[in-house]
């Protein structure tokens, strides 16, 4: 089955903890259904220095899940995604404004 979000998009988060926030997906695990996305779902971790990094408490973005997310269209809105073919190509399209994505 094709996928409805790649990275590279830009989402809105729909629940949870960063509810309404946006960015942009750095990551995705399709066999796992998780996305991470820059500047969402942030936990703190602890690394140990070493001769190339500096240690101690580093924020890192952690995965969400795909079905907490939506696409954003060219409005700024969220928006579902559909497929449809156009010529030879199957292409992603928003379903609000129906512009291919």
């Amino acid at each position: 089955m094709a996928a409805k979000l790649k990275k590279g998009d830009k989402v809105v988060v729909l629940t949870g903890k960063d509810k309404g926030k946006q960015g942009e997906i750095t990551a995705v695990f399709p066999k796992e259904n998780k996305a991470v996305v820059d500047g969402v779902n942030i936990a703190i971790r602890h690394r140990r220095q070493t001769q190339a990094s500096q240690g101690g408490r580093i924020p890192v973005a952690m995965p969400i899940d795909l079905s907490n997310l939506a696409l954003l269209d060219k409005n700024g809105k969220a928006t579902r995604v559909g497929f449809r073919v156009e010529g030879d190509a199957k292409v992603r399209f928003a379903k609000t404004t129906g512009d291919v994505i």
